[in-house]
C-alpha cells in the first residue's frame, strides 16, 4: 500500500501499523508523536492502529534546545 508520511509517498505491507512505520523510519520512538489524517495516535495504541492505503501520516520528533 502507498501513504503518504511528511509530505512524502511511502510503500508498505498491507497491514502495517503505525508502529510499524515508526520503527521503520525513526531512528527512535522517543520523542517521536504520530498524527493519522490529522488525529493524533496516542503511543500507546500504535501497535493496534493499522493503516490504510491513502492515508496521510506525520511524524514529528521533539528537539531540545533554546
Amino acid at each position: 500500500m502507498t501513504l503518504t508520511l511528511n509530505g512524502e509517498p511511502v510503500d508498505l505491507p498491507d497491514g502495517a501499523t503505525v508502529a510499524d512505520l515508526v520503527a521503520t523510519c525513526a531512528p527512535s520512538v522517543r520523542g517521536v508523536a504520530a498524527a493519522v489524517d490529522g488525529a493524533v495516535v496516542p503511543r500507546g495504541t500504535w501497535d493496534r492502529v493499522a493503516l490504510c492505503e491513502g492515508q496521510r501520516v506525520e511524524l514529528l520528533t521533539a528537539v531540545q534546545g533554546g
